[in-house]
Formats: C-alpha cells, structure tokens, sequence
C-alpha cells in the first residue's frame, strides 16, 4: 500500500513538474481543446433539443380543419367520426376562437374589438386527432374533401423541414468535430513532444538507473489527459454561461416562445451526460495527442 502510494506520488509531482515546464504551450493545447470541446458540446445540445422538437412536432397527430363562415361545426362532425383514422375530435366555434385570440394579444375590451372589425374574423374550426402519425396525410386528404371544409392545416411539412435542418446540422458537426479534433491532437502532440526534449537530459539519467520507458513517460501521458480535462471543463463552464443568459433572456419572450423553449429543454440525463462526455472526450484527444508524442521518442 505504501508502495503503490510512493509511486501514486511520484506520477502526480512529475506531472504537475511537466505542465509547468510547459509555460504557454499548454495554454496552446489546453485552448486548442476548449475549442474542440465547446463546439462540440454546443452542436450536441443544438442535436437533442432538435430532436425534442421534430419529436415534438412529430407526435403532435392533430389535423386543424377550417369550416367555411356558412358551415356549422354539427353538420361536419358526424362525417368525421365515422373515419376509421379518427381517435377524437375537438370542436372550436370561432367564438371561443376569437375570445382566445383576444386574450392572448391582451386586449381587455371583447366587444369594442369585435365592433371595430364589424364582425368576427375567424371560422368555426375542428382539431381532428388521428391514431398515428402514419395516417395524418390520408387523413388529412379526406377531410380537405368533405363539403364545408375551407382548409386543412398539420405539421407535415414543418417536421419535413426541422427534420432537414437536422440532419444538415449532423453533418456540419461532424465535419467541424473532425477538423477540430484533428487540430487538437496535433498541437497536444507537439506541445507534450517540446516537453518531452526539454527534460530529454532527466529521461537519459532515468534510463542509466534502470527506470523503464513506461515509467518515464506516464507522466508525459498523464499531462495530455490533463489538457483534455481542463479543456473539458473550460467548455462546460462557457456552455453553462450561455444556457444561463439564453434562460434570462427568453424568459420576457411571448408564451408561444416560451413554450416551444420549454419544450426542447434538456432532461436531467443529459444535463448530466453532456459534461461527462465532454470530459471523456477532451481526454481521449489528450491521451492520443500525448501517445503520439512519446511513441517516437519510447522507441529510441
């Protein structure tokens, strides 16, 4: 036990003896890392909240069927019912539509906004309910075709569009990420390789007494990880920043924003996953930035 802890010891002084030896190149390695991190972190938040919201658009199976102003909701609804694709149906007059309407513009005065537009603008509407979303489009073809039916409106076409800002989103991650990461091992590679030849004179005398090359050169490994973990950190902290002021700022934003927000916040899992893939991931750049560096010199 005493053994392990002298060795334990001896790892931890060398490496905090190489950083700082390493004056600002580590600070190179270290922001180079941040970078990588940050970016990363905040494309993967941008994938998850993405998703929630095609998730969100996408399990969202209602089908908004506007009457034209001379149909009644109670000649309609009987034909809608009987569709073997139909799980419920909500009927909205456009007296209730219209109170709603005014409420949400805050506007106090019903019927001195009514009289000043001479009547009610809007339909009687139905919120159709389909069983699955497989059946929204040839639902939503039939009820367009019923006598009375003025429009009919889904989301079909915003998941569509969410689901290609999503998938071009991926695709710029990870190309980004490639680039990035490439980067960051090379500057930690050479950063760790400069340390490396600066204390070559120590790893000489190492080598006389018998010191085995897996040894001498942990702590040089041990370093890299250090770089990824700083700069994992250092990006979380950014990432936290900008959620905070982003949370500040929504928060006087109308309740339609505020809504399709709260819709897309992360679960607790992944406010906890995300520093720790963050950390994993700056360490493994900093584990291959520091093999890289030392391999040359291991087999010399």
């Amino acid at each position: 036990m005493f053994k392990s802890l002298t060795k334990l010891d001896y790892l931890l002084k060398e490496t905090f003896l190489g950083l700082v030896r390493g004056g600002w190149m580590n600070w190179a390695a270290v922001s180079t890392v941040t970078v990588l991190l940050f970016l990363f972190g905040l494309s993967l938040q941008t994938s998850w909240q993405v998703e929630k919201l095609l998730y969100q658009f996408g399990s969202q199976l209602e089908v908004s069927v506007y009457l034209e102003p001379d149909t009644q909701v109670e000649t309609i609804e009987p034909l809608i019912a009987t569709m073997p694709e139909v799980a419920a149906i909500q009927s909205i007059t456009k007296e209730q539509a219209w109170t709603k309407l005014v409420k949400e513009m805050r506007i106090s005065d019903i019927e001195g906004a009514t009289q000043q537009l001479g009547e009610n603008p809007l339909v009687d509407e139905m919120k159709v309910k389909a069983r699955n979303s497989q059946v929204v489009p040839t639902l939503a073809t039939q009820l367009a075709k019923l006598p009375g039916v003025d429009t009919v409106q889904y989301v079909d076409e915003a998941v569509k569009r969410i689901a290609q800002l999503h998938q071009g989103l991926n695709w710029i991650t990870l190309t980004i990420t490639i680039i990035l990461t490439l980067t960051a091992i090379a500057v930690t590679t050479t950063t760790i390789r400069l340390i490396v030849m600066a204390r070559r004179q120590e790893i000489e005398i190492m080598q006389l007494v018998g010191a085995t090359r897996a040894w001498i050169y942990l702590p040089f490994i041990l370093q890299g990880i250090t770089f990824g973990l700083v700069g994992g950190a250092i990006a979380w902290s950014f990432i936290s920043l900008i959620q905070q002021f982003l949370g500040k700022l929504l928060a006087n934003q109308p309740e339609f924003i505020q809504a399709i927000t709260n819709g897309v916040q992360l679960t607790p899992a992944q406010i906890l996953l995300l520093p720790l893939i963050l950390l994993s991931f700056g360490s493994a750049v900093g584990l291959m930035g520091s093999l890289f560096a030392v391999r040359r010199f291991a087999k010399g």
